[in-house]
């Protein structure tokens, strides 16, 4: 039996509006066990989706880059950070009331990567392993224009039904291999 999207989607899935504003998605964001929302219009077509490398890269400028590093002295061995900041605005909080009232849909990937139901197994991981592109969750689409296991990007239209997370995928795999073993 070979898997397709139906079979591994989450049907019950979070998603934001295109004009909710930047605080109120970090705070949703910051409370869930995921790390981006779909981003739906009023119809619930998928029109982008928006992550925490979307929101984080608000905060942080290409002027200057501050190495923090972290560990004990005498630093020997040490995990070292690098926070692109401009040192005009090194106060965050700044940065988070300047951004705070703007739409989602002006910081959304609005090329998003969306499946059928009925895409395969196959497809969801050459997507979720595309070296080009760090997808972690396929919003899952109905499309009447579309062949049943084509992938696109949103703005070729179609309405949310679901979501597979990477997750998802491996747990899927997982199991398969547990029954192939019985």
């Amino acid at each position: 039996m070979s898997l397709t999207a139906r079979d591994l989607m989450e049907t019950d899935v979070e998603t934001v509006a295109p004009d909710d504003e930047v605080s109120e998605v970090l705070g949703r964001l910051a409370r869930a066990d995921f790390n981006g929302f779909p981003v739906v219009n009023e119809d619930g077509a998928v029109v982008g989706i928006v992550t925490q490398h979307d929101l984080v890269h608000l905060f942080q400028t290409e002027d200057r880059v501050l190495w923090l590093p972290i560990g004990l002295p005498p630093f020997t061995e040490t995990l070292t950070y690098a926070i692109d900041v401009s040192w005009d605005d090194l106060d965050l909080g700044i940065d988070l009331a300047r951004h705070a009232g703007r739409p989602i849909r002006e910081v959304m990937t609005a090329d998003v990567v969306t499946v059928t139901p009925d895409t395969d197994l196959d497809t969801i991981l050459d997507l979720l392993a595309d070296d080009e592109r760090d997808i972690n969750r396929l919003p899952v689409v109905e499309r009447e224009s579309l062949g049943s296991s084509e992938s696109r990007p949103a703005a070729d239209g179609g309405t949310l039904v679901g979501i597979v997370a990477r997750q998802d995928v491996l747990r899927a795999i997982r199991d398969q291999r547990r029954e192939s073993k019985r």
